[in-house]
């Protein structure tokens, strides 16, 4: 597999995008991702000590697609100093008082750093449009009313997400946006199995059935989002996710392909007088008594 067979590079219906891949047994993807993750945490090592890039990785995708699993595994072999996950849940008062984009941008990762959006701020363009009536918890002017939230004011905010997006790359912050595309029925499996599991339980939401019967209107978002904003310095890439095992080799394969791209990124050299007196920092350790 190559990053470019699942990035977007012009108009996708997601209708026609395969959901499932198989790519062998689950033990064997399993070691597979463990070696692929450990030379991310490679890369990571180094991105820490470059000090100068950013990496930002943002996650979508409905619920039940794995995303807090997906993240668990795949970046198990990171340094935590290294890492920073925020998770953004419905907006606080605090949050609501500013611009949409203010508690993602307060949040993105500091250069050496990798940080991870799960779910993120393509909410602003997905939720709020099946549920247009939060957007008038923003207190927007002009926005009185759902019907003032037109067309125009959806174009308005991709083009927005695109600039923030420009501005954060050009400034050194690697952008990497994946969706993982679940089919429907997977999902009932995966909503069955929380009712089913007593461990499982707590998982569950009645809400969870209710943006179920919502299922076209999100999908039509996503598709949506995606076609307006998968640019060549931050692409979309759609992710099969009706395997979990597969679908996490497949990120971090694609994640790896990507950095690997960045020769750049290495430890700095030690300055000439450091260098020259390794051995002799060396011998004053072994002389303590």
């Amino acid at each position: 597999m190559k990053a470019d067979d699942y990035k977007v590079k012009g108009t996708i219906k997601l209708q026609d995008v395969p959901t499932h891949e198989d790519f062998g047994k689950k033990d064997d993807l399993e070691d597979e991702l463990d070696d692929v993750s450990k030379d991310l945490a490679d890369i990571q090592n180094k991105l820490y000590a470059h000090g100068k890039y950013a990496v930002l990785i943002c996650i979508q995708g409905t619920d039940t697609a794995g995303k807090d699993s997906l993240i668990r595994e795949v970046f198990k072999n990171f340094n935590a100093r290294g890492v920073v996950v925020h998770s953004f849940k419905v907006p606080t008062k605090n949050e609501l008082k500013h611009d949409y984009l203010w508690r993602h941008y307060i949040a993105l990762p500091e250069r050496g750093k990798f940080g991870i959006f799960n779910r993120t701020h393509y909410e602003n363009v997905i939720v709020t449009r099946v549920h247009p009536d939060y957007v008038l918890g923003e207190n927007l002017p002009q926005i009185n009313t759902v019907d003032d939230i037109t067309p125009a004011f959806w174009d308005k905010r991709f083009e927005q997400i695109n600039n923030f997006e420009k501005h954060i790359a050009e400034n050194g912050t690697l952008v990497y946006k994946f969706f993982l595309h679940l089919s429907k029925d997977e999902q009932k499996h995966r909503l069955l199995r929380r009712l089913n599991k007593p461990d499982k339980n707590w998982k569950f939401s009645a809400g969870d059935l209710e943006e179920r019967k919502l299922w076209d209107e999100y999908q039509a978002c996503f598709e949506d989002a995606i076609n307006n904003t998968s640019k060549p310095h931050a692409p979309w890439y759609i992710i099969p996710a009706d395997d979990k095992p597969t679908a996490r080799l497949i990120l971090a394969k694609i994640l790896l392909e990507e950095l690997q791209k960045y020769p750049d990124i290495q430890e700095p050299e030690l300055d000439s007088e450091t260098a020259s007196k390794i051995e002799e920092y060396k011998e004053q350790l072994h002389g303590e008594e």
